[in-house]
């Protein structure tokens, strides 16, 4: 017996160059990713870097992973570090998109990618070659191939360290996407909060118009919809559209003040 292994639709959007939406998923439910999943989010953002469960527990993961199985939604992970073995790690348990945090350099970041993939620009790759859940437990067909053809590995510039190395960042080959992380860069620049200042914003324009150039999936957060309507058109290609908290707090808030006491 074999079996089919899981394709990735937000790797095909991504090449196909159309928008992916999605949103953060901060409470870690598999319920609430599954009712994300059932409302067509093209991706469930899961962030390991700021909170949620240890990213070293696949079991976690695993029934976060589940509960987009069999749709059209994907799940994109934050790990906490660009650390190698963690990449390789949330690929076994299924994971077919990776997120890379607070990158230093291209040398650090060519390391992550290579740790999610057999074979890599032409030379040998750090996976490791097992039979975890990624493999079906060894069930799936030609998995090598089909694992390098589907992953993504894509990374956050939000240092003044990766945006100097940032031109050769954009060469690292087989780069998923570049997210531009506004927040954490503005504190790095010095202007912690202030995503309005100058130097923020000129940041963040060097690395979207850097990206486009270099034809790599540029990522964003988007600041309601009104923005994120207008980076969909400046070639953002991955906007996060909100968060699960922040849609209870919308909509509670919204009752709240609409009760009539009278």
């Amino acid at each position: 017996m074999s079996h089919q292994p899981r394709g990735n639709d937000l790797r095909e959007t991504l090449e196909a160059g159309d928008v992916a939406l999605g949103v953060l998923e901060s409470t870690y439910s598999p319920t609430i990713v599954e009712l994300y999943a059932a409302l067509g989010v093209d991706f469930v953002w899961i962030d390991l870097e700021h909170g949620g469960p240890s990213p070293w527990d696949a079991e976690r993961l695993e029934g976060l992973l589940r509960a987009v199985d069999g749709t059209k939604t994907e799940l994109l992970v934050r790990v906490p570090d660009t650390d190698p073995a963690l990449v390789r790690k949330a690929l076994d348990a299924g994971v077919r998109n990776v997120f890379l945090p607070r990158v230093g350099s291209a040398e650090e970041l060519e390391r992550a990618v290579r740790a999610g993939r057999f074979e890599y620009d032409g030379d040998p790759g750090r996976r490791g070659l097992a039979n975890p859940r990624a493999s079906r437990w060894g069930l799936a067909d030609d998995y090598v191939t089909t694992e390098d053809e589907s992953v993504v590995v894509g990374v956050t510039v939000e240092t003044q360290s990766a945006l100097d190395d940032l031109d050769a960042i954009l060469e690292v080959p087989e780069l998923g996407f570049v997210f531009i992380g506004p927040l954490d860069l503005s504190v790095s620049l010095g202007h912690p909060g202030e995503f309005d200042h100058p130097e923020v914003e000129e940041a963040v324009e060097t690395i979207r118009s850097a990206a486009v150039d270099a034809d790599v999936p540029v990522g964003g957060l988007g600041f309601g919809m009104d923005d994120v309507n207008e980076k969909a058109q400046q070639g953002y290609q991955l906007l996060n559209i909100g968060t699960t908290t922040g849609a209870l707090q919308s909509a509670v808030t919204g009752w709240l003040d609409d009760y009539d006491a009278t």
